[in-house]
């Protein structure tokens, strides 16, 4: 059957169950894993397909999808059958910057960036009813994470929450982080470059390092 080249498809389950026209790169998987970077920054021009690639990373490794691998089946990393014992095993953070644009000031901007961190901690807000899983300190953090948080809350809360999905989950937490640079180019344009640079240094090396 000829297939359909659905365009601007970016969510990897969607291509594949819809039966769009598909290149499969699911082996980018297995390269990427096998190769044990501590982090991994891919730099490629705008449609080249950066945000299909991390929604199938997200789809294979999160446990959230524990147990659906069959929308990998056919493809070349279904194949491996180590990898199949892989699928829906990891703990998994996705994070997207591409909505924080479209205001001219670093205030506005840095409250877009706390409303997506809360989103993160609004999905994953079922660990505060694990028994022994946090201190009371840790509670307090956790519960102070908002819209208009501090930033010395906003910088180290992708830090807590991972250390958190780690202990409840007993394995490292995979970080997917899409569209890093649309806040640099906004802030560039819109003249805040030295405040936003420094949020993202502090809030990436807290989270990644």
């Amino acid at each position: 059957m000829r297939r359909i080249i659905g365009i601007g498809i970016q969510d990897f389950e969607k291509i594949v169950t819809n039966h769009n026209f598909y290149v499969d790169k699911t082996l980018f998987i297995k390269e990427w894993w096998e190769n044990h970077d501590e982090a991994t920054l891919i730099t490629r021009p705008g449609r080249f397909g950066k945000t299909l690639n991390i929604s199938m990373v997200e789809r294979f490794f999160s446990v959230e999808y524990a147990g659906q691998g069959e929308v990998f089946k056919g493809l070349d990393i279904w194949k491996e059958e180590a990898y199949r014992a892989l699928q829906g095993t990891y703990p998994v953070i996705r994070l997207s910057f591409a909505s924080v644009k479209g205001t001219r000031d670093y205030k506005d901007m840095y409250r877009l960036m706390c409303r997506m961190l809360y989103e993160q901690y609004s999905h994953y807000r079922f660990l505060l009813d694990k028994e022994g899983l946090m201190d009371e300190k840790e509670r307090e953090l956790f519960q102070a994470v908002s819209r208009d948080m501090d930033e010395d809350i906003a910088v180290m809360s992708l830090n807590m929450l991972s250390k958190l999905l780690m202990r409840y989950y007993g394995r490292k937490v995979l970080i997917l982080i899409d569209e890093y640079d649309t806040p640099m180019q906004e802030a560039f344009v819109c003249g805040h470059w030295d405040e936003m640079a420094s949020f993202m240094k502090n809030l990436f090396h807290a989270a990644l390092k």
